[in-house]
């Protein structure tokens, strides 16, 4: 069996559906605290993906807008990233400048399982496996 093939199989389809929230919410803890305006906009992603996955995989819907809404909040948060990656990659830390390699490191890892997402989910195999379970 390929590793394609694995991929494709409807229990692993229905586990990256699932999985695909961490890249949404891969932020350091800070970045959750009531007094930023950085939270609202991975926990609206994750809504709009739980969303999806409920209609994929516990009402087996054969439409296609749930498979679109994951593609959306996906290339969201890789462009979100992409435009807060520059803001947040420095700050100032008792008069010295400090880079965040943590944010960065987050960043990029979030837009690379992201693009992955993106890739994974318009596989004809993945949408034809979710819909023939």
């Amino acid at each position: 069996m390929s590793f394609r093939q694995s991929l494709t199989r409807p229990k692993i389809i229905t586990l990256i559906l699932f999985l695909q929230l961490i890249p949404l919410v891969l932020f350091p803890p800070e970045s959750f605290s009531p007094t930023t305006q950085e939270w609202w906009l991975p926990v609206l992603l994750a809504l709009l993906v739980l969303l999806a996955v409920y209609q994929l995989v516990f009402r087996h819907t054969y439409i296609q807008w749930p498979w679109y809404l994951v593609s959306f909040a996906q290339g969201f948060n890789i462009i979100s990233r992409l435009m807060m990656i520059m803001p947040h990659a420095s700050s100032i830390q008792d008069g010295v400048q400090v880079f965040d390699v943590l944010y960065i490191i987050l960043s990029v890892v979030s837009m690379l399982l992201s693009s992955f997402l993106l890739w994974y989910t318009e596989l004809p195999e993945v949408r034809m496996g979710l819909s023939h379970d």
